[in-house]
């Protein structure tokens, strides 16, 4: 059953994402990964959430909408697509983010070719077996980024900078493990097309739980410096974070507050 934890106004995705007032951001219980070092496990695998309907969930867009949200941000929608579908239709007058942790098949893909205006996917991992010991998932798709690509081409930016549609991929800098990030930036550089896909390399690393090294503490400034300088090389084009980034502040609460919508 369609569950999620949040509903709001959002300001900490990236710049082109946010622009001045916000995306309208659905945080989705539940995740098709099981990454042992999760950043949200209280939604992910804590069971955190309401139960809502399809018809409830579009209120909730509209809602978003209404208070100023430029986009509707659907984040790891992945594993209810069968009850999200219903509430995008028709069309919302803003444009839809499909905000996942890259683990797509192309068959689930195609169900949303021209229902998604940006796709903001992770990409984790470029070696299978890191995938599979770290998030369970040897089989971690490059593919669904061409698939990605393919839906919805080349970024286009609106006049105050505000990304309208394209694709923006992150990747999240691990402790222990920057030769599977050399090989991810270099992976997403072959798949597209030079500054036609954003990158956001993220510094905001924070052990959670009871880990085993190297996970067990933060990245250091040369493995994020060492990234950056990577990127470069690459020819790629994004974001980056500051290197204080690596706090638990910047994570969304999800504590009390409920789903706030209109259900």
């Amino acid at each position: 059953q369609l569950r999620a934890a949040r509903a709001m106004l959002h300001y900490g995705e990236e710049p082109p994402i946010c622009a001045n007032y916000g995306t309208g951001a659905v945080f989705f219980s539940g995740c098709t990964l099981r990454c042992r070092y999760c950043q949200n496990g209280v939604i992910s695998a804590g069971g955190a959430g309401e139960a809502l309907t399809p018809e409830a969930l579009r209120e909730t867009f509209l809602r978003l909408i209404d208070e100023g949200a430029q986009s509707i941000d659907l984040v790891t929608p992945t594993h209810f697509l069968p009850s999200i579908l219903p509430a995008l239709t028709p069309r919302l007058p803003v444009p839809v983010i499909y905000n996942c942790g890259g683990y797509e098949s192309v068959e689930t893909l195609r169900e949303l070719e021209g229902l998604i205006d940006i796709y903001l996917p992770d990409y984790k991992y470029a070696d299978p077996e890191l995938a599979a010991r770290l998030s369970g998932a040897r089989d971690y798709p490059a593919v669904a980024l061409r698939e990605m690509y393919r839906q919805v081409g080349g970024t286009e930016l609106n006049e105050d900078g505000q990304m309208r549609k394209g694709m923006l991929v992150r990747h999240l800098v691990l402790p222990g493990y920057l030769s599977n990030t050399l090989a991810a930036l270099d992976t997403i550089a072959a798949l597209f097309p030079a500054r036609d896909v954003f990158v956001s390399l993220m510094s905001q690393y924070v052990p959670m739980g009871n880990l085993p090294a190297p996970l067990d503490r933060g990245i250091t400034r040369e493995e994020y410096d060492g990234a950056l300088s990577w990127m470069e090389l690459c020819g790629l084009t994004g974001y980056w974070q500051d290197f204080s980034s690596a706090t638990t502040e910047y994570l969304p609460d999800f504590g009390d507050k409920g789903l706030l919508c209109s259900d």
